[in-house]
């Protein structure tokens, strides 16, 4: 059972995986061994993953965000397989969700223009037959954030 300094911990810890074990003592009025015994605990147990540095994307050259709709071709073990050997190798599709709906998957991708989708498009379609597939560039981004609430955390 996790209590609020835990919470706070984790918290912290998603604003700035970076932060000294000192100055995360010092904010959650713990000791540093205390907190780093937290720390260590809170890693154990799997609630924390993994820590990971997060690029600027403007940077990095990839400030396009597209969203690609897709409506599988058939609904079968085999086409899931093909379709998750067709996406594992593209570093510019960095999500990939199965939903519910009329729509079966969404994948957002990440590129430096929106010219770039042809080249994602043309592997795809190479790979695996698709019912249908549309892509839609996002205008702009209101909200990102890779921060978990942790209010839920028990």
């Amino acid at each position: 059972m996790l209590d609020d300094r835990d919470r706070k911990i984790l918290n912290l810890l998603q604003e700035n995986a970076s932060l000294a074990v000192s100055d995360l003592a010092d904010r959650v009025s713990l000791s540093i061994s205390a907190c780093s015994r937290r720390i260590q605990r809170l890693e154990d147990d799997g609630y924390i993953a993994k820590r990971v540095v997060l690029l600027d994307r403007t940077h990095a050259g990839l400030p396009t965000t597209m969203f690609v709709i897709v409506r599988a071709a058939r609904h079968s073990a085999d086409w899931l397989e093909q379709f998750r050997a067709a996406i594992i190798d593209i570093p510019e599709i960095v999500e990939v969700h199965r939903m519910t709906g009329t729509i079966d998957y969404i994948l957002k991708l990440v590129l430096p223009r929106v010219e770039a989708y042809d080249d994602i498009y043309k592997a795809l379609v190479e790979k695996v037959e698709f019912f249908d597939i549309s892509a839609s560039v996002s205008m702009e981004t209101l909200k990102v954030t890779t921060a978990l609430p942790t209010h839920y955390v028990r």
